[in-house]
């Protein structure tokens, strides 16, 4: 069995590059998915906002799924590395 590359790792990466982390831990196709919907919703609440709103108001959306997909791939990475861990341990 394949060691699962450190949790924390994952999360910096998730955290720069949304849904590199799903990619890191071997689901490209969620990633993706990710990726899509952040894109999809920064759109639309960049559109629907109100002119006054901030910049960041506008793409709030799209920044929720990508928190999201930082929270997901650090889970997903903890839970592996901990699946691991106990396996490789002696019994």
């Amino acid at each position: 069995m394949k060691s699962p590359l450190n949790p924390y790792l994952v999360l910096a990466v998730a955290i720069i590059l949304p849904g590199m982390g799903q990619v890191l831990n071997r689901q490209p196709v969620r990633g993706l998915i990710f990726v899509c919907f952040a894109i999809l919703l920064g759109a639309f609440t960049l559109k629907t906002a109100a002119p006054e709103v901030s910049f960041v108001g506008k793409i709030a959306g799209g920044l929720f799924v990508w928190a999201m997909a930082v929270f997901d791939a650090y889970k997903v990475a903890r839970i592996r590395h901990a699946v691991w861990s106990r396996a490789k341990a002696p019994r």
